[in-house]
């Protein structure tokens, strides 16, 4: 997978998040992830790696075993549970886990999909920490946007990547840098041909491949409702000769539908001709 990234162009890998199932996988399995993804990538990809839990001490040790494993950068998101959710402990935990992080730190926002968020008001601050250096917006809310575009704005070097990848046209002419997004690994030619078309401000191609990629994603994941999600992404990846199992903590089904347009896409997919990201990097 890897290798196949590489050759798609991919500047950078998200290991171990919601779709790399990175909160249900045992330390050790965890651990063999960063260290094989490094010693195949190293030095051709930027390595980050999901350190999300419910304290500092346990984030702090996620980091640890990520660095030494070969990790360049540690990303924190909203724990799935967390006692006493005052706005002062949520925003508490995000600052003093990633001022303590030996790595550089990413800062993970899922908005409304968790229950415990950073709060708005409170996001800039968090995001201008020294050793914040990227966000991944999944949120989807335009006011947690803006407040990422304000605290960039006050540190030029904090990179912004888009989450949603049913809307990455929208965030890149908002001024993000690119996309980090699961789906990536079965849509690489698509988002290159978006950032190309972007980068040269044809923004109606732009426009116009995106929607080509949404129903990709979507007859992957099974439809708008994705009730396949994860497991039409594996299955994809087994077709291409990536994976050789659907197995998952989650246990999505994989329908008829699903599977037949998985099988005519992967069919597709394998004439495809590698094309490098251009200088918007808009495929992470």
């Amino acid at each position: 997978m890897i290798r196949d990234a590489i050759n798609g162009g991919i500047h950078g890998v998200f290991l171990a998040g919601t779709c790399g199932e990175g909160p249900w996988l045992p330390d050790a399995e965890r651990a063999k992830l960063v260290r094989t993804v490094a010693e195949e990538g190293k030095g051709r990809l930027k390595i980050a790696v999901q350190a999300t839990d419910n304290s500092v001490p346990r984030i702090l040790e996620n980091i640890r075993q990520a660095a030494d494993a070969g990790a360049d950068y540690a990303i924190i998101a909203a724990p799935g549970t967390f006692m006493n959710a005052t706005p002062e402990r949520i925003t508490a935990l995000f600052m003093e886990a990633a001022d303590a992080s030996p790595l550089p730190v990413g800062i993970y926002d899922l908005g409304r999909h968790r229950s415990v968020m950073i709060p708005e008001d409170r996001l800039q601050e968090v995001y201008l920490r020294p050793n914040v250096h990227l966000v991944k917006d999944s949120s989807g809310i335009p006011t947690r946007r803006q407040a990422a575009l304000a605290a960039r704005e006050a540190k030029p070097s904090l990179q912004l990547f888009n989450g949603d990848e049913f809307r990455c046209v929208e965030y890149l002419q908002a001024g993000y840098d690119g996309v980090i997004f699961g789906g990536t690994a079965a849509v690489m030619p698509q988002l290159n041909r978006i950032a190309a078309s972007f980068a040269a401000g044809r923004m109606d191609e732009a426009v116009a491949l995106e929607a080509e990629m949404r129903k990709v994603l979507f007859g992957i994941y099974g439809g708008e409702k994705i009730p396949c999600w994860l497991t039409g992404l594996k299955y994809y990846m087994v077709r291409r000769g990536l994976f050789s199992s659907t197995a998952s903590y989650f246990g999505y089904p994989l329908t008829d539908a699903c599977r037949a347009f998985i099988e005519e896409y992967a069919r597709g997919a394998a004439t495809e001709t590698p094309a490098t990201v251009g200088s918007t990097n808009a495929a992470k």
